[in-house]
């Protein structure tokens, strides 16, 4: 699992400034930190490549208004909508953004973007996609599974013969989960989310790191017993991992009430 995702990014901040809570240029630049410069193939209208604030001002011309995670896995295409081609490239990328531009719906597909020895940013490509709302998890479902996942997985992992060979930033982490999720964390967004939602985002992404420490720790010396449970314990977490970060960022466009 990435720890980080330069959808992720381009969808809180966009939404940003969609809702009128930041500028154009307040955006592009807090998604650029994030991941360089960004440039996007296929704005509807639009020949060539353009930087991202070129991008994103015709998508507004174009009728853009509002932009949607997805973050799929095989089996798994959280967040999309169809066509199978498209599906099948976002799994492959595992991770997607969703434009409803006008009549139409647009999808985002981003990709390193090597130049030369110095240059790297995202390059973005655009596909049409199906109309339709995608079957995600609300903000309250994703931070009772994200609960849930903390308390479950995190039991699994610590009680598997060997854990305490691990690299001891992964007990570390686990500790630090149980305690922070007690406590309001806010970052990981943008302005304009609330509270529960920045402190969703923050607890997913520290829970990322847990998986990708225990994913990148040899499994030598457990039991195939082990091995299956400590695998199982890291699919929960992806799992709820994904679907949290998807219904925090995504939880700007939910209905109030």
């Amino acid at each position: 699992m990435r720890l980080t995702h330069p959808s992720t990014g381009l969808v809180a901040w966009g939404n940003a400034w969609l809702t009128g809570h930041v500028g154009l240029d307040e955006a592009a630049d807090a998604v650029e930190r994030q991941g360089g410069p960004h440039v996007v193939v296929g704005v509807p209208g639009e020949n060539g490549e353009l930087p991202l604030r070129r991008g994103l001002g015709a998508f507004r011309v174009a009728g853009l208004a509002a932009l949607r995670l997805a973050l799929p896995a095989p089996g798994d295409p959280l967040g999309l909508t169809g066509p199978p081609d498209f599906n099948a490239a976002a799994i492959d990328t595992g991770e997607a953004v969703l434009a409803a531009v006008g009549e139409r719906s647009l999808g985002l597909i981003p990709a390193e973007d090597r130049r030369g020895s110095s240059y790297v940013g995202t390059r973005w490509e655009v596909h049409e996609t199906r109309h339709g709302t995608p079957d995600t998890p609300s903000l309250p479902e994703a931070d009772h599974q994200l609960t849930m996942a903390v308390r479950d997985a995190t039991e699994a992992l610590l009680s598997v013969d060997g854990g305490q060979e691990w690299r001891p930033e992964i007990a570390e982490a686990l500790s630090a989960l149980r305690e922070s999720h007690r406590h309001e964390q806010v970052g990981g967004l943008a302005p304009g989310y609330a509270a529960r939602a920045h402190r969703v985002a923050a607890l997913a992404s520290r829970l990322a790191v847990v998986v990708d420490l225990a994913r990148s720790t040899e499994s030598a010396g457990l039991s195939a017993a082990h091995v299956q449970r400590r695998a199982e314990a890291l699919r929960t977490l992806d799992r709820a991992v994904r679907r949290a970060r998807v219904a925090a960022c995504n939880s700007v466009l939910d209905p109030v009430g």
